[in-house]
C-alpha cells in the first residue's frame, strides 16, 4: 500500500475546510490512488463542531481517507506531517482593516511555525491561507527556520483564479482558454493582476480584450476588492473559492507545470524583480514537482512598474508592524 500523504488543516472546524477536507479525502488533491491521513487542528471552543466534520467524513466512506486526527494540540497535528494548510485565522469582517488582522492573527502564526519546525516531517510543504496570508507565512516561516524557506507559501491564486475569469468573461471565452496571468505582491486590495502577460487562446490578452481603459482601470480594481465585495455581499469571507484555491495552489506546487503556463503562489523572495530578499511576495512560478522557481525575463511597462512598487511597499510596511514577532 502507498504510504499516505499526512495533511495537517489548522481551522479544521471553519467554512473554507468544511469546503475543503471531503476534497482532499476523495482524492481530488494528491491523486485518486494516494491515501491520505488528515490531522485537523482547531482551538478548544471549536472542538466540538469539529466532532460533527469528522462524523461527516465518516459518513462518506472516502476510500482515500486512511485516518483522521483532531486535535487543538500543535505538535500533535504537525506530528509527521507532508502538508500543513495553514486555514484558521479571525476572518476579515465587513468594515475592518487589514492592520486589525495582523493584531489578531499574527500571534497565531509564530508557534505555528515553531511547532512545524518540531514536529512535521523533512519533506514538508507549508501553505499559508489565513489573512493576512503573506505576512502570516513570513511570521510562520521565520519562527520555523529548520524548514527551508522554498517550503513556505502564502495564497495567491484565488486571485489568479478571479482573474482568470474576469478575462475570459471579458473576451467571451472559456476560463480554460486563459494561462499565464499573474498576480503579482500582496494578497490585498494593492495586488497586481498582470493582464500585459496574460493570454487568451495563446495571444496577448491585450490584443485579444479591445477596451484597454477597462483593462487597466475596473479589471485591476475588480480583482483587487473581489474579496470584500463578498464580504458585503454574502456577510461573510470567501469560503468555497478559497478551498478551491488552496486545492489548486497545492497542486501547482506538488505537481509540474503545464509547458507555457505559470501559476501565482507567494514564496519567498530571492531578490527577483527588485523584491527585497526575504518577503513573502506573490509571483508567478514555475515547478517540475518537487522544486519550483520563480518566471524570469518578464519586463514591465512604468505603470505596471508603479503598481508593484505599491504592494511591495505595503508589504514591507505589514512587516515592519510584525517585527515583534520575529525571531
Amino acid at each position: 500500500m502507498t504510504t499516505p500523504v499526512k495533511v495537517a488543516v489548522t481551522g479544521a472546524a471553519g467554512q473554507i475546510s468544511y469546503s475543503l477536507l471531503f476534497r482532499i479525502a476523495a482524492g481530488e488533491v494528491f491523486g485518486a490512488e494516494v491515501p491520505v491521513e488528515l490531522r485537523l487542528i482547531e482551538v478548544d471552543p471549536a472542538m466540538r463542531a469539529l466532532e460533527g466534520v469528522v462524523m461527516e467524513l465518516d459518513d462518506c466512506a472516502f476510500p482515500n481517507l486512511v485516518n483522521v486526527v483532531t486535535t487543538s494540540d500543535l505538535k500533535v497535528g504537525f506530528d509527521g506531517v507532508n502538508w500543513a494548510l495553514l486555514i484558521g485565522s479571525v476572518p476579515r469582517k465587513q468594515g475592518m482593516e487589514r492592520g486589525d488582522l495582523l493584531g489578531v492573527n499574527g500571534g497565531i502564526f509564530k508557534p505555528q511555525g515553531q511547532a512545524i519546525a518540531a514536529a512535521a516531517a523533512s519533506d514538508v510543504r507549508v501553505l499559508v491561507v489565513g489573512n493576512p496570508c503573506n505576512t502570516n507565512c513570513l511570521i510562520a516561516r521565520e519562527n520555523g527556520k529548520d524548514v527551508p524557506a522554498d517550503r513556505w507559501f502564502s495564497m495567491m491564486r484565488l486571485d489568479q483564479n478571479r482573474a482568470m475569469t474576469q478575462l475570459a468573461r471579458k473576451a467571451g471565452k472559456p476560463v480554460t482558454t486563459v494561462t499565464k496571468m499573474a498576480v503579482w505582491g500582496n494578497h490585498s486590495a494593492t495586488q497586481f493582476p498582470d493582464y500585459y502577460h496574460a493570454e487568451i487562446d495563446g495571444v496577448s490578452a491585450p490584443e485579444v480584450v479591445a477596451d484597454h481603459a477597462w483593462l487597466a482601470g475596473e479589471f485591476i480594481s475588480t480583482v483587487q476588492k473581489r474579496g470584500a465585495a463578498i464580504i458585503e455581499a454574502r456577510g461573510a469571507s470567501s469560503a468555497a473559492s478559497a478551498a478551491n484555491a488552496v486545492i489548486d495552489t497545492v497542486r501547482s506546487i506538488a505537481t509540474p507545470t503545464p509547458t507555457g503556463d505559470w501559476a501565482s503562489v507567494g514564496v519567498v523572495s530571492r531578490g527577483e524583480y527588485g523584491i527585497p530578499e526575504g518577503l513573502q511576495f506573490g509571483f508567478p512560478i514555475r515547478s517540475d514537482g518537487s522544486s519550483w522557481e520563480v518566471v524570469d525575463g518578464l519586463t514591465h511597462s512604468v505603470s505596471a512598474q508603479r503598481l508593484i512598487d505599491v504592494t511591495r511597499d505595503e508589504l514591507l510596511g505589514e512587516r515592519a508592524e510584525v517585527t515583534e514577532l520575529l525571531p
